[in-house]
């Protein structure tokens, strides 16, 4: 059993994480990852309207009787995105852990704090989950530059990142991305984590609610098998490498490449299309670099229970039998 401060604030059995993955993260997937002892994320916007969610969120419950959480990823939309009605939405729920993203939560706390909500934020860079941490929030997920979707703007790699982070904070916190297996949950234990989000690998699982191609792409990609999109625009995206995501790095090349030149290449419409039907060059969809750790789709639970029975074998193996 790994034991972490992570695991007794949320009351999991242990210290890992699904984090919200759009069109990925709903019920049947989610349930899966908490009966399995984790705690995964719903994604509040993904069923398309707060009234959606609730109806997500009772399904889900009908699958579990374990903790899950809820994400609320706060971005800039063209069509105005009713977060308040989400916020309370997971106010009312019952749910008691909410992961939030992107813009600062901060005018949210205040509704959360008061239905006994507790909020981790996902930060991209240490000067960031500090600021999460002094605004009051509870636990901080940081990205490194090898997850999927978005790591932000300075290239720092999770060896660093993730111990860079834990020095400056007194929250817990939690190593996202370029965790696929044993091996990446003991070294985000060692670098001062208290577990390990994983997105890319629950998706290679029987559970995940994408089409079985999607997943046998996962388990036959290599980890160079990813693209970085929107970089010249500075909202840099990891993607599963395709041939739309090679247009828009082509595009993107030529200089002065604007959103309106590959808006109808990566409307999330066509991401949809690829997971629901397989065809993974459809459009763009969200991979890690963890591609080159996944080499089978199990059960989440026999992923989980995998995953921690290879790190204590790790810690007292591996790890005592090198002191003298």
């Amino acid at each position: 059993m790994l034991k972490t401060r992570f695991t007794e604030m949320f009351g999991v059995e242990v210290p890992i994480t699904c984090g919200g993955m759009t069109r990925v993260g709903k019920a049947e997937l989610i349930a899966a990852v908490a009966n399995a002892g984790a705690l995964g994320f719903l994604t509040a916007l993904t069923p398309g309207s707060p009234e959606a969610l609730v109806k997500e969120i009772k399904k889900t419950r009908e699958l579990t009787n374990k903790p899950f959480g809820i994400n609320l990823t706060i971005l800039p939309s063209i069509n105005p995105i009713p977060y308040d009605e989400y916020r309370q939405v997971i106010c009312e729920s019952g749910c008691k852990v909410v992961e939030t993203a992107g813009n600062n939560p901060q005018p949210h706390l205040p509704a959360f704090k008061a239905a006994g909500v507790k909020v981790i934020h996902k930060c991209v860079t240490a000067r960031h989950a500090v600021k999460a941490e002094s605004i009051g929030v509870d636990c901080v997920s940081i990205d490194g530059f090898e997850c999927a979707g978005h790591p932000g703007e300075e290239d720092i790699g999770g060896l660093v990142l993730f111990p860079v982070t834990t020095a400056k904070l007194k929250i817990p916190v939690i190593a996202s991305g370029g965790i696929a297996d044993a091996r990446g949950l003991v070294a985000a234990l060692a670098l001062g984590c208290e577990g390990a989000n994983m997105g890319t690998r629950f998706m290679a699982t029987k559970e995940a609610p994408i089409h079985e191609k999607v997943k046998a792409a996962l388990v036959a990609n290599d980890e160079r098998a990813t693209d970085m999109i929107f970089r010249t625009m500075h909202n840099s995206s990891r993607v599963a490498r395709n041939a739309i995501s090679q247009k828009v790095v082509e595009i993107e090349k030529r200089g002065g490449a604007k959103f309106e030149d590959v808006r109808d290449l990566v409307a999330g419409t066509r991401g949809g299309v690829v997971y629901d039907t397989g065809d993974t060059d459809y459009g763009i969809w969200s991979a890690g670099q963890t591609q080159g750790l996944i080499h089978d789709i199990p059960t989440c639970k026999e992923l989980v229970d995998r995953l921690v029975s290879e790190a204590e074998s790790i810690i007292r193996k591996r790890l005592e039998a090198l002191v003298a």
